[in-house]
């Protein structure tokens, strides 16, 4: 179904934007109902300054027009675009995709992930291969676009590229021509050679601007940029050389001589590619030139080719096959007619198939159209969603008055119970401080015999000690007499460097007691348990953790040499043996002290508790 609404199109050149306003007519054709161009300036030209710039001209153009929000197709400029054509060998259908994605990334500039790229099918040659037109542009660039459109209130239906647009516009108003044709846009940066012959389409972008004129002229005149852009557009031309007689006008002469220089050497590049296209792609000598572009206008250009290329040369008119609305101004549309193919192809694209049909809009710009058409229906669902949030907010609210007046009738009752609840914790915690006194009371009262078992240890550890030793001094001496005892012991050493309610002062000696040399008693003869320490405040300490023990003994050295220390490892052995000694803890003094008056020896050992008592 056609769409007989009214649509733009815009050709976002990099020298001036053009704007048409179409629509479709009763017989299904295109009606131009108005149109515009704007000049952008050498900020059109220039990344930095020309979406702003855009988005201005854009702005006045409407405004000036007096349009309205409308849906707009749009053309990227050439140098913005790269298009380029290959040829793909003979192969099923169904790996032609494949084959040209492959293409596309060996081909294109850019990462495919940062671009947007199509392609089209334009046919296949005698020899069986396909010949496929490969454009693509960098995703950024249609962002940008897709921003211009946005700020101009604009809906971006579509995104073409200024040779497919070309390619289309010539088709519908020259498609009698079956023989070679070239068409020419020279642009304001770059400029676009399309050749068509029986049904084939090529084409190729120069990095060839009218811009450079412009540029060149304002560097020889020591111009701005637009002063001399105004001087090349009112006095320009194309010098014609050989014996035509120099103007005497200054800039005339200076700027007709640098056109030729430029025109030359985009004859230099157009006359590459005619050899190029007759060479490889198999194409025939072109039988006439169709000039287009803005710069095309500039006078003797046509000449120029002319004689260039011994061909006739006409001006591309892009309306030859499309109705012209009544309010239209021919005159002043006829003097622009040739600079607005681009247009005409983009509004070509709202009406049946045309021959290249290729749309660069990036996913994410499609997504976001996609969001702006679900907008409405987003909203909705928004608003119902308040709704219902406010009439639950309304109910919770009735409810929570209803709540605080119950709360405000049982809040007497909580305050009681919450003083009774209060009295009852202070009686548990004066409970549970009391059960804390009397279980450490009941742990004294358990441990009140610990000196006595540890003394009863002591003195088993000795007897046993004397026994084993007489059975092995057997053999030297038997009935051997062997006396061990312990003249000093000292508990808990640092435990004195601690001080609190009722413990010992800094530095002085804690259990310590020296029950006496006794000769003739075995093990610990008269020596009694040191007594437990005072309760203290000062926190809960281990008490007897460590004992150093100085032991004495009869001298058997007459008996064996090494009798006094196998007595001393003895009680060593059997003190690691024992339960409740740690034996790790337990070392022995390597000095034995021997005493001839007394016939006795004294050595050192110190034993630390398994389990000391806990103050």
């Amino acid at each position: 179904m056609l769409n007989t609404k009214s649509f733009l199109a815009v050709d976002f050149g990099a020298g001036s934007l053009k704007l048409a306003d179409f629509e479709t007519n009763e017989a299904g054709g295109l009606r131009l109902k108005n149109f515009a161009i704007k000049p952008l300036g050498l900020e059109g030209a220039q990344d930095a300054t020309r979406e702003a710039t855009v988005v201005k001209a854009l702005q006045d153009t409407l405004a000036e027009l007096g349009l309205k929000s409308k849906n707009v197709n749009v053309c990227a400029p050439g140098f913005q675009v790269f298009s380029k054509f290959v040829k793909l060998p003979p192969v099923d259908a169904t790996k032609v995709t494949q084959i040209i994605q492959y293409e596309a990334q060996q081909n294109v500039p850019f990462p495919l992930a940062e671009v947007v790229w199509d392609y089209q099918i334009l046919g296949a040659a005698a020899s069986g291969e396909l010949e496929v037109l490969l454009v693509a542009i960098k995703s950024d660039v249609v962002e940008g676009l897709f921003r211009v459109a946005e700020k101009a209130k604009l809906k971006l239906t579509l995104c073409d590229a200024s040779p497919a647009a070309l390619c289309n516009a010539f088709r519908f108003n020259y498609g009698d021509l079956e023989d070679c044709t070239m068409l020419l846009d020279i642009g304001a940066k770059t400029s676009n050679l399309l050749f068509f012959e029986k049904g084939k389409v090529f084409s190729r972008s120069i990095n060839l601007g009218a811009n450079a004129i412009t540029q060149d002229f304002a560097n020889d005149q020591k111009l701005k940029f637009p002063e001399a852009e105004k001087i090349k557009i009112a006095e320009g031309f194309v010098s014609l050389g050989g014996a035509y007689e120099e103007p005497e006008n200054p800039n005339q002469a200076a700027i007709s001589k640098i056109a030729r220089q430029f025109m030359t050497k985009l004859h230099i590049q157009v006359n590459q590619t005619l050899q190029f296209y007759r060479g490889q792609q198999g194409g025939t000598a072109p039988q006439r030139l169709f000039l287009s572009g803005g710069a095309s206008i500039m006078p003797y250009t046509a000449q120029f080719f002319a004689e260039k290329l011994n061909i006739p040369v006409e001006y591309f008119n892009p309306f030859r096959n499309v109705q012209i609305d009544p309010t239209v101004n021919l005159e002043e549309l006829s003097r622009v007619a040739h600079s607005l193919g681009e247009v005409v192809g983009l509004g070509l694209r709202n009406l049946a198939n045309c021959p290249v049909e290729m749309n660069l809009m990036p996913d994410s710009t499609l997504r976001w159209q996609a969001f702006n058409q679900k907008k409405p229906y987003f909203l909705f669902t928004v608003f119902c969603l308040v709704f219902v949030a406010f009439t639950t907010g309304y109910l919770f609210s009735k409810l929570a008055d209803l709540k605080q007046e119950q709360i405000d009738k049982l809040d007497p009752q909580v305050r009681t119970k919450q003083a009774k609840s209060d009295q009852f914790k202070a009686a548990l915690s004066s409970l549970q401080a009391s059960q804390k006194q009397a279980a450490q009371l009941t742990t004294w009262m358990s441990e009140r015999y610990f000196w006595g078992d540890v003394s009863s240890e002591l003195r088993r550890v000795l007897i046993v000690s004397e026994d084993d030793v007489r059975k092995k001094l057997a053999a030297q001496k038997p009935n051997v007499e062997v006396g061990i005892w312990i003249e000093q012991m000292i508990s808990d050493p640092n435990l004195g460097s601690a001080s609190g309610a009722g413990g010992a002062s800094m530095g002085a000696p804690v259990q310590r007691f020296d029950p006496g040399a006794m000769p003739g008693m075995r093990g610990m003869r008269g020596m009694t348990a040191p007594p437990p320490p005072p309760p203290t405040d000062a926190g809960t300490v281990a008490a007897g953790s460590t004992i150093q023990l100085r032991c004495r003994s009869v001298n058997l050295s007459a008996v064996d040499p090494s009798a006094n220390t196998a007595i001393a490892f003895e009680v060593q052995s059997q003190l690691q043996n024992s339960s409740l000694f740690d034996p790790k803890a337990t070392v022995l003094d390597p000095t034995i002290t021997t005493d001839e008056t007394t016939g006795t020896f004294t050595f050192g050992i110190t034993v630390a508790l398994l389990n000391p008592l806990k103050l």
